[in-house]
């Protein structure tokens, strides 16, 4: 559908915050869905550019990201009025667990694909991981949400220093009352290790797997990941991540055969 731009800004260096009129698709929208973005001054590059939906309000959809390639560049570059042509909302999203209390993992700008959990949340805890502070989002507005939030950055400016599934261990050890559900976005490493550890503590969980993304429905398999597959000799089957995914189960990502 041809969405309205309501407001593109620049939150902090090269992150920004983009608003579109779509009716259709913020009623649809769920915590963990995408849209995939034409963004029609780019006629040179004709795939569109898959973003996860950080909010869905009333008319609107809300998307979070960051000036990476000329895609973003062009993107940045789009004011209050003009359009781009939106398909969505896309994929698996996050399935939230009422029984259980939200133990939310996000690196980098994937704190906005589980940004929308706080609508259906009634609290948790959120971990926040980044290179730097300047590179951690949204650590207020979850905090505005009710939930309590611990930092983590790789150079140590801000909250903990180092990675920020090292934060699990002892968060996990002092929660009370309901058992934790993870649910997790970031980079692949970061993911990777995150599923590691939640195999070895016996946490459940749903973890959004980014991808690079061609046609976003499922026909061209340019987005492949592995998951498991104990009947096959490989011990793994490639899934589409735009349509089985992005968001799997943590105990579906195969992580080779050293990890189990």
């Amino acid at each position: 559908m041809n969405a309205e731009i309501l407001e593109n800004t620049n939150i902090r260096g090269d992150y920004y915050r983009i608003r579109f009129r779509a009716p259709l698709i913020a009623a649809e929208a769920r915590p963990g869905h995408f849209v995939h973005v034409r963004i029609d001054e780019r006629r040179d590059h004709i795939l569109r550019r898959p973003f996860s939906i950080m909010d869905a309000q009333g008319d609107a959809v809300t998307l979070l990201y960051k000036v990476v390639g000329k895609g973003t560049a062009s993107l940045s570059a789009l004011t209050t009025g003009k359009c781009c042509d939106l398909m969505g909302p896309l994929g698996r999203p996050f399935t939230p667990q009422p029984e259980a209390r939200a133990l939310i993992v996000a690196g980098g700008y994937g704190s906005a694909a589980t940004w929308q959990l706080t609508r259906s949340m009634p609290g948790g805890v959120v971990l926040l991981g980044a290179r730097s502070a300047d590179d951690l989002l949204l650590a207020q507005e979850y905090a505005a949400a009710g939930f309590e939030v611990k930092l983590a950055t790789n150079d140590g400016s801000a909250g903990t220093r180092g990675f920020v599934t090292e934060l699990i261990p002892e968060t996990v050890a002092r929660n009370e009352g309901k058992p934790f559900f993870v649910y997790g976005c970031g980079p692949k490493p970061m993911l990777f290790a995150l599923a590691a550890l939640m195999r070895r503590s016996g946490l459940r969980g749903e973890l959004s797997l980014d991808e690079i993304m061609c046609c976003g429905v499922g026909s061209c398999f340019g987005c492949v990941v592995k998951v498991n597959a104990s009947e096959l000799p490989e011990k793994f089957r490639y899934a589409r991540s735009c349509v089985e995914g992005p968001v799997f189960p943590a105990e579906e990502i195969y992580l080779g055969e050293e990890t189990k």
